[in-house]
């Protein structure tokens, strides 16, 4: 139990700090020193975080009796506490660092198709179906639901590193799509884990898990239009990921 508790504090620790930084970034002026410098700051305490979830994933799929004592059933642990905790870590870090990436290539565009960006995105695809897998397994609808959000993310990722020239403006959407869905990662995962200890009928509700991802989205598509407004857009195209 004691790597388990250790990378459990860790992950806390950072997470906390994280998740209290994501609003100084989030409301703080864009593209000034302090929403430039808190915002490095967010990202790498939440790839942090997720690297400590990953590991405490790990340790559960070692031992899932011995790591959640309170709970009985292993199949069940291993795969909400195991395997999906595995994939939301890898799409916490694939978001984070997609993130980062936008706006430090934002001159040379083709930096964003280095083979280590490429490939984040295509872990995080084969843990959202694996997760899926083992939610059928175990019949979890809940671990057959979430997939389709590291899906998505992946292949908006992936067509945006892909695109030859994307508009200019493009990049801080991505940007913003990235960051906040981080966010939306480690609120949602706080939200729904720490479920189980206060509220163990709330931690796998749909309810639970949607809240955080409800927000993150309407925060999103705020900070999109005033990006389009500040570029003289008017109306959505048709696709928001490329600036179309």
């Amino acid at each position: 139990m004691w790597p388990f508790k250790f990378f459990l504090v860790l992950h806390i620790v950072a997470g906390a700090f994280g998740l209290a930084i994501f609003w100084v970034a989030v409301l703080g002026r864009k593209g000034a020193p302090v929403h430039r410098y808190w915002g490095r700051w967010f990202a790498w305490l939440m790839m942090f975080a997720a690297s400590q979830a990953f590991s405490m994933a790990v340790c559960t799929l070692r031992d899932p009796l011995g790591t959640h004592p309170h709970l009985h059933d292993a199949a069940f642990i291993r795969g909400v506490f195991g395997w999906m905790m595995i994939y939301l870590a890898l799409l916490t870090v694939s978001l984070a660092w997609h993130g980062l990436r936008s706006v430090r290539n934002k001159l040379v565009h083709e930096r964003n198709r280095q083979p280590f960006d490429l490939g984040l995105q295509l872990v995080v695809v084969a843990a959202a179906l694996n997760c899926a897998w083992q939610g059928w397994r175990i019949s979890q609808p809940l671990m057959l639901g979430m997939p389709v959000i590291g899906l998505a993310s992946a292949a908006t990722n992936l067509w945006f590193s892909l695109r030859p020239r994307p508009l200019p403006h493009v990049y801080l959407m991505e940007h913003v799509k990235a960051m906040v869905g981080a966010g939306i990662s480690v609120y949602t995962a706080f939200t729904a884990f720490g479920a189980v200890h206060l509220l163990p009928k709330a931690a796998l509700s749909p309810v639970t898990w949607s809240i955080p991802c409800l927000a993150g989205i309407a925060m999103i598509l705020w900070h999109w239009s005033r990006i389009r407004a500040r570029q003289g857009l008017r109306g959505w195209p048709r696709r928001l990921a490329t600036g179309t």
